[in-house]
Formats: structure tokens, C-alpha cells, sequence
């Protein structure tokens, strides 16, 4: 969702305290210093209600906050007690602010959503999600309507029903509704190319429109069927259905009247299907939060029309300190930043500011929104139901992550390091011949993969012997561990490793160490897992700086381990290599002449069938092909012969 603009009042100040040479950076930030930068900024803040950010000395944003008056919810960070160690430490790392004035304390809370989303501050609550929902659609551009699948951005013509939890439920939903309102599925395309049924209407899925065997009134009434349906109205349909099966079987025409009852039944399935129901419920939400292990796990069901859409868990990030409660709140305002909210939505725990939270989900709706926690009831039991999932997933987390943690542990033995790695990184690098030669390095942590880490390397040293793997393995460290050090050389982020993994042999982890000790890097950790005689499986042989090589036992879980972070890194450069070879398999050297578009080209390529037959045209040839002036012919003629 695009962020709140109000009429607001942007203000940036740099406070520089403290003492010393003008400009100078104390090695070691303070509280007091933060305390300072904060109270310079007091001086000129308003008594409105805002948001503000608070900022480091790199200009990463540490914190955003919103405030139903802003000098007097900054100034608490002057406070000199009250304030729990976590804040000390987000005051003391404080080293400028900045503000953003509102007209209401609802507008506060919808910019501070978007931007907590967008900066993911490190001191704040964060939402782990990067995931669109799914929804049905019955498109409103075509003469007759299609039904699809469609995720993202709501803005073609037709009408939308969800979210569903999942792409999986979307489709086994799809393919359950055509069953009873056999509507095509097929592109616009694939409808206008049609001159004949396809396998869906031999299936009784679709009623063949693309070829004339239904008539616009019929299709017409079939759509405003499905459509009732999906909206709630599943009784009347079902009831005209039943009224036109007897209508049918009493003027005996009984193969009609079996085409009805077979949509009653496939309306009877899709809801059997939709397990926990309450058709008086409507439009709804159902987020039901657990606790335990300093985590939190947030279960949401989608409810529309009564019907449950599906549920989906997140693991939101937070300090120990933070309650429940607050959790749950900065997850409602997250996760509703950049999605349509329900009428109504049901909550586990009583969140703060309820009644702020529900006028500022009104404004993103443009309707009114209720936020409750019942207490007994039907609702009451759905909350409990989704409570009951969130814990159930987050025992399943927190079991992973202590087997994960084992591992670890395990590897730590193995590479002989100080503590389990936080960070593990892994290269190789995929090449055929030397062409189209690309690295790839994975990451892996505690929570198991983490492929937003993930990186390709298109390699660009053009004096590499083809095939050089330990050149590659060079320029990939380099380019890696280089801009590391330029971004983040005091290590205060998280994106080093604390062990790097690489796919090969004595001598890759050679080439490997000489990159390390030219750019100074000494805190990492080097290995390389070389695949065993034969290359088999379960014989690899590991290889670390001072020791002599060694293998671990067969049914050694940290081998497994080893071997998936190994396998993993494989896939992902082996699939990259093979998407850049794709892309390179549609290019040729025609593209690099000036003067040839795609049009040009096809009709080269069409006259003489090939581009090494182009290359060996005279310039008389070239004039003969349509649309190749006298000009564009001679300088394809001497693109070719220059050195002639």
C-alpha cells in the first residue's frame, strides 16, 4: 500500500554534541550523548501528533515511533530512569532524529505502519512478510468472464474474492467451483484461438463458449451463479439449481437434469471442504497469538462469506521485553499496511489503542472496521482455534531450531570454532567450458536457509583461462568480501559470516585463504568440502587451513548437515547458469550491430537463415532483403569486414 501522505511537516537537524575537535565521532556512543541529540531536537518539536525517527551515525534507521503529541513522547527518552535497557541501548546508538508532522494521531499510526515495513528498523516489532495472498478472480473485461487465479496488484477489471492462505487453496478451490459453474479458465489468447472444444469442456469443466456451444444468457446467468456463491449466497443458488433439476426431470429431460445434480454435488463438496464455517460470521479475520521461548507465533484465518479461506503462521521479530499485547498490535498495524482489512477482525488478546487501531484500518478500508477479543461464543472458539494452531506451529519452530542448533553446535566441533556459526555461507561455481561462467553462494543460520541472503555473480574478468575455477573462485571472494569491508568494516551489522563453506578442494580453499589475507579478512572461518572416490556420497573430504584433511563418519548428522548446505549451493548455481544460458541462447550477433532492431534482424535472419550466412553476404546480397536500405547494408557489410 502506498504510504499516508498528509500535509505534513518534514524536519531533519544533525545534533552535534559533545566534546573535542568539531565534527569528531566519540569511539563509543553513550547515553548521554544520545540524550543530547534528542534534547536538541525538543527545542523546535511541535505539540502535534507526528512520527519520528531515530537515526545512527551511518544513517540506518534504528527506531520509528508515532506520538499523539510529539515533543512530549520524544522528550521521555530524557528521561534518566523508566526506561528498560534495550531503549537505553537505541538512545545511546541515537545520533540525529527525524519528523514527520500529521494532522491526526490516526494518520500517525498509518505512516509509522508504512514505514516501519518499508525500513525495518532494528528496534522495532517487524513483520516477516514478503508474500502476496492469492485471491479469485472473475474478470470484467471480456465479453465472457473468465475465472483465474490472481495475485498482486487489484487492478483489473472484474471482481475479487478472498484472500485464500495459500496458492494451493486457490487452486483446489478453482478446480472444485468449475465442477459447479463450468466457466472458462483459458487466457484471452487461448479463447480467441480456439476452433474447437478443449479437454475442459470434454470433462464438463467449462461450457465451450470460445466455440458457440453455449449462448451469452446461459454463460451469463452461470457467472452471476458463481458470483452469488463466492459472495455468500450459496443457498438461493443452490435452491435454483434444485428448481431447475426437477423442472428438467419432469419434462424428462433427464441427461439436463443430471448436469444439475452433479453441480449440487459439487457445491455440497466445496463446502464440505471448507472445515470450520459460521455463516453468520461474514467477513472476517481470526489472528490468534502464543507465547513461549522469548517467541511469538501469530496464526491468521481468513473468513469470506462465512467460508473459512485457509490460515497462515508468522513469527514476528521482538525484544523479550515487548508483551503480548504490543507484539499483536504492531502486527495488525504491519500487516494491514499493504492489504485490504475485513470488516471485522478478531483478536486473541485486547491490543493497545483499540479504538485508534480500528479508525486507522477504516481510513486504509474506506469503511468501518471492528476490532474485538470476544469472550464466549462461536467466535470465541474460532479465536481459540487459531490460538490452539499458533502454538502447535511454534512447538514445530522451536523443536527445528534447537535441531538446528545441535547442528551447529556440531559444526562448530568439526571446524574447531569458538561458538556455533550464526552465519554460514556457501560458494561454487557452474560453468560449461568456461561459457556463460557464474558463482553462487547461499546462506544458512539458525532458522535453516535463509534465501533472501542468497547471491549469483555473472563472472566479468575477461582474462580467465575458460573453465578457471579457482580465477572464478577469486573474483567471486573478492567482489563478496571487498564490498563487505566497504559497507560494514566494524562488523556492526549482521551480514558476515562466521564460517564459509567452498565447493572443492585443497586447492579452492588455497585461493580462497589468498583472497582472504590479501583484503585482511581474519576473523572468518575457511573450509572446503571435496567430494569423496568416486564422488560419492557419504566420502566427502574436508579440508581446513592447518590441519590435515579428514572425514566425518557416514551416518554423522553434521555430513548431512554438510552435504545439504553443499547440494543446495549446487542447485542454486547449476539454475542460475542454466537461466543466464537461456537468456544467451536468444542472442545474437546481429543484436550487437548499430542500426538493427528486432524487425531487421527477423527479416535478415529469415532471408538468409542464419547469422554466419548474413556475415558471409556481400553488400548486394544485403540490399535484396526487404527493409535493408542501401545504408543499413553497407554498415552491416562493414561491421563484418573492418579488418578487411
Amino acid at each position: 500500500m502506498t504510504a499516508i501522505q498528509p500535509e505534513a511537516r518534514r524536519t531533519r537537524r544533525r545534533a552535534v554534541s559533545g566534546s573535542g575537535s568539531a565534527g569528531a565521532e566519540p569511539a563509543v556512543p553513550s547515553v548521554t550523548r544520545g540524550r543530547d541529540v534528542i534534547r536538541t531536537h525538543l527545542k523546535t518539536l511541535p505539540n502535534s501528533p507526528g512520527v519520528y525517527r531515530m537515526i545512527d551515525t551511518k544513517g540506518r534507521v534504528l527506531y520509528v515511533g508515532k506520538a499523539k503529541n510529539l515533543k512530549k513522547r520524544v522528550a521521555s527518552y530524557t528521561n534518566s530512569t523508566g526506561l528498560a535497557t534495550r531503549i537505553l541501548g537505541m538512545v545511546a546508538a541515537t545520533a540525529d532524529m527525524e519528523f514527520i508532522t500529521t494532522h491526526t494521531e490516526v494518520e500517525a499510526l498509518l505512516l509509522e505502519s508504512n514505514l516501519i515495513k518499508e525500513l525495518r528498523p532494528r528496534y522495532n516489532i517487524l513483520l516477516r512478510d514478503d508474500k502476496s495472498f492469492p485471491y479469485i478472480l472473475i474478470t470484467g473485461d471480456h465479453d465472457w468472464a473468465q475465472i483465474t487465479k490472481h495475485r498482486g496488484a487489484r487492478n483489473k477489471p472484474g471482481e475479487y474474492f478472498g484472500p485464500f492462505a495459500s496458492a494451493g487453496a486457490v487452486n483446489e478451490t478453482i478446480n472444485a467451483l468449475q465442477r459447479a459453474f463450468p466457466l472458462r479458465s483459458c487466457s484471452d489468447s487461448v479463447f480467441a484461438s480456439r476452433t474447437r472444444p478443449c479437454l475442459q469442456y470434454q470433462i464438463r469443466r467449462c461450457t465451450a463458449p470460445c466455440v458457440g456451444r453455449v449462448g451469452r444468457e446461459d454463460y451469463g446467468r452461470i457467472v452471476r451463479e458463481a458470483r452469488d456463491f463466492l459472495s455468500g449466497r450459496s443457498r438461493r443458488t443452490q435452491e435454483e439449481l434444485s428448481e431447475r433439476m426437477q423442472d428438467a426431470s419432469a419434462n424428462l429431460e433427464f441427461e439436463t437434469a443430471a448436469v444439475y445434480r452433479d453441480r449440487i454435488r459439487a457445491l455440497t463438496q466445496i463446502q464440505a471442504r471448507q472445515g470450520i464455517n459460521i455463516p453468520t460470521l461474514g467477513e472476517a479475520d481470526v489472528i490468534g497469538a502464543c507465547r513461549d521461548a522469548d517467541q511469538t507465533c501469530i496464526q491468521v484465518f481468513f473468513f469470506r462469506s462465512g467460508r473459512n479461506y485457509g490460515n497462515r503462521a508468522y513469527f514476528p521479530a521482538h525484544a523479550r521485553s515487548d508483551a503480548i499485547e504490543e507484539v499483536l498490535s504492531a502486527f495488525i498495524g504491519q500487516f494491514y499496511a499493504d492489504k485490504p482489512p475485513p470488516r471485522l477482525v478478531l483478536t486473541s488478546h485486547d491490543i493497545e489503542g483499540r479504538d485508534l487501531v480500528e479508525r486507522a484500518l477504516g481510513v486504509r478500508a474506506d469503511r468501518r472496521v471492528g476490532v474485538r477479543t470476544p469472550r464466549r461464543g462461536a467466535k470465541r472458539q474460532l479465536v481459540e482455534h487459531a490460538v490452539a494452531n499458533a502454538r502447535d506451529a511454534l512447538a514445530r519452530r522451536l523443536a527445528e531450531s534447537a535441531s538446528q542448533r545441535r547442528l551447529l553446535e556440531g559444526v562448530a566441533r568439526t571446524f574447531g570454532l569458538e561458538a556455533p556459526p550464526e552465519r554460514i555461507e556457501v560458494y561454487d561455481n557452474s560453468h560449461i567450458r568456461g561459457s556463460e561462467a557464474l558463482g553462487a553462494m547461499i546462506a544458512a543460520g539458525a532458522e535453516g536457509l535463509v534465501k533472501n541472503r542468497y547471491r549469483k555473480f555473472n563472472i566479468k574478468r575477461a582474462d580467465l583461462t575458460p573453465g578457471d575455477d579457482y580465477g572464478m573462485m577469486t573474483e567471486v571472494l573478492t567482489r563478496r568480501f571487498s564490498r563487505l569491508l566497504r559497507e560494514d568494516g566494524d562488523r556492526e551489522g549482521r551480514q558476515w559470516p562466521d564460517l564459509v563453506l567452498i565447493d572443492g578442494g585443497a586447492g579452492h580453499l588455497r585461493t580462497a585463504q589468498r583472497v582472504f589475507d590479501d583484503l585482511g579478512v581474519a576473523d572468518v572461518a575457511l573450509a572446503a568440502i571435496a567430494k569423496g572416490l568416486e564422488r560419492n556420497a557419504g566420502r566427502e573430504t574436508f579440508h581446513v587451513r592447518g590441519k590435515p584433511a579428514f572425514s566425518l563418519e557416514p551416518n554423522d548428522p553434521v555430513l548431512y548437515f554438510l552435504q545439504r548446505l553443499r547440494d543446495e549451493a549446487h542447485r542454486y548455481a547449476i539454475g542460475g547458469h542454466r537461466a543466464k544460458r537461456s537468456r544467451g541462447l536468444g542472442r545474437s550477433v546481429l543484436d550487437e550491430i548499430p542500426g538493427i532492431g528486432a524487425k531487421r534482424k527477423r527479416a535478415l535472419l529469415h532471408h538468409f537463415g542464419s547469422a554466419r550466412s548474413v556475415e558471409r553476404a556481400g553488400l548486394t546480397d544485403l540490399e535484396a532483403v526487404e527493409g535493408i536500405s542501401r545504408q543499413v547494408a553497407k554498415s552491416i557489410y562493414d561491421y563484418f569486414h573492418s579488418d578487411d
